[in-house]
């Protein structure tokens, strides 16, 4: 899936992304509102890695969406 459906169908997919990031709060997830580089800030920010670390996470959760 590529990313403009992800952000298309943001509302449906925050659960996989909760999931996913567990330390990620409903507001966390409503201000990235499906915005990859919002995601991996967000991510970034709250699991203190490294942007290139949250970037790969993202990619990976790209590619394992299920819609």
């Amino acid at each position: 899936m590529n990313w403009d459906q992800i952000e298309g169908k943001w509302k449906q997919l925050k659960g996989q992304a909760q999931q996913q990031w567990g330390d990620l709060t409903d507001d966390d997830l409503d201000r990235v509102n499906g915005k990859r580089e919002e995601l991996v800030g967000v991510v970034q920010e709250r699991y203190g890695l490294a942007k290139d670390e949250a970037e790969k996470q993202v990619k990976k959760f790209e590619t394992s969406c299920n819609c």
